[in-house]
């Protein structure tokens, strides 16, 4: 029994976005062999809200729209709340706007396409934009090698407020008389 409740703790928790009831009994029943009733798993579920309840438990099962997640408790909320701000102040380099900037005009993009048009090697701006989620790999290229083929996500239109692709600024919207290099033909 206590290793049946364990699993589903390992579930919940490792679980991004919240687990449905009838989630964590197909992966129970496909993981340990096992065939669980949902009056069964109910039982076990009520068994871990009760034990996170304790004070010294820093985690509560909560039901969010019909799923399980493992969140912080409220006593808690203000340290978490320091360390958002904390991540929040970590800026992205200018380089890796630049890079951003790239693939979101023209995604989906090879590191190789992108490097091409910085012409400096952009790794570890990539890797950061991928640490912040703001762009993600999408597939692979069907030319030589398949190099993965990086796309902005949604993490991106959510922290840039746009429904998509379309809704970036225009490069004429972008582009004056006064960004332009060079003199003007009359």
């Amino acid at each position: 029994m206590k290793d049946i409740i364990r699993n589903i703790e390992a579930i919940i928790y490792a679980s991004e976005d919240g687990v449905t009831l009838q989630d964590i009994k197909h992966v129970l029943q496909e993981a340990l062999a096992i065939e669980i009733s949902k009056d069964e798993l109910q039982s076990f579920i009520d068994k871990i809200i009760n034990k996170h309840q304790s004070e010294d438990e820093v985690l509560e099962l909560k039901i969010i729209n019909n799923t399980f997640q493992f969140l912080t408790k409220s006593s808690y909320h203000e340290t978490i709340n320091q360390l958002q701000l904390h991540r929040d102040k970590k800026k992205l380099s200018q380089a890796a706007l630049e890079t951003l900037a790239i693939i979101a005009y023209r995604q989906p993009i090879t590191k190789l396409e992108i490097e091409q048009i910085r012409g400096v090697s952009c790794d570890y701006s990539i890797q950061r934009l991928l640490e912040k989620k703001l762009i993600q790999i999408t597939g692979k290229s069907d030319t030589i090698g398949k190099p993965l083929l990086y796309s902005t996500s949604a993490q991106f239109m959510n922290h840039f407020g746009i429904n998509g692709v379309r809704d970036l600024p225009q490069l004429k919207d972008i582009v004056t008389v006064e960004n332009e290099i060079g003199e003007v033909a009359e």
